[in-house]
């Protein structure tokens, strides 16, 4: 079973997403939150494995929840909950550690399967939401500047690795297209979370964007 928490102030939000999850034999909610700091007491209570966040409450908010969350020695996978794919909280809760995110008007067969994604691991996030989200960045020329001089430490290959994170790739995925096994691609992914001072993939993915790594040549 994956265990998960709600976290919105929204008692009908949160009512619609714990009947939606409560329709799969493989999801459980084990709490519900109302803001950020209660969010966090939960997360102590219950140990979820996925957290969905909502970023924008009263008193702590989401994203100052999700930085606690990810800092605390095997923590949940944190998921952003946003109303539209452009919220520039979405980008920092990114930032602060999040997994991924979702619109709340993901469809119901399409969140329980993005939660069954994100538990593993794996990014969640649409390569085309990722792009607005960098783009609308007011610091983006900066961003980019200093992404650039981040991944030009890596090498060729693990370049090639992080474009396919971006991409929102699986293990798998990536093995086929660069012709590697599962193991060595998970071995460049850890190699190159170091040489990056990154703590997961989707931060990875992030930077991909920030880089412009997917925008083609130039």
């Amino acid at each position: 079973m994956i265990r998960v928490l709600l976290a919105d102030d929204d008692p009908m939000v949160r009512r619609h997403l714990k009947t939606i999850l409560g329709s799969s034999m493989e999801i459980e909610v084990v709490g519900e939150a109302r803001d950020g700091a209660e969010a966090v007491e939960e997360v102590l209570r219950n140990r979820p494995d996925v957290v969905l966040m909502d970023l924008r409450m009263p008193g702590v908010d989401g994203i100052i929840a999700t930085r606690e969350i990810t800092a605390l020695t095997a923590p949940p996978t944190v998921i952003a909950l946003t109303t539209f794919e452009s919220d520039g909280h979405v980008l920092r809760a990114l930032e602060a550690g999040a997994g991924g995110f979702l619109v709340k008007a993901t469809p119901a067969e399409d969140l329980i399967n993005l939660i069954k994604v994100a538990v593993d691991g794996n990014v969640v996030m649409s390569p085309s939401a990722a792009r607005r989200l960098v783009a609308q960045s007011s610091r983006g020329d900066e961003r980019r500047d200093t992404a650039r001089s981040r991944v030009a430490k890596l090498a060729e290959r693990e370049r090639e690795v992080l474009v396919c994170l971006g991409e929102g790739l699986t293990n798998p995925e990536i093995a086929r297209r660069l012709f590697l096994s599962e193991t060595t691609v998970r071995s460049y992914v850890s190699r190159l979370l170091v040489k990056l001072a990154l703590t997961h993939r989707t931060q990875a993915a992030l930077l991909a964007h920030q880089a412009g790594l997917l925008d083609g040549p130039g």
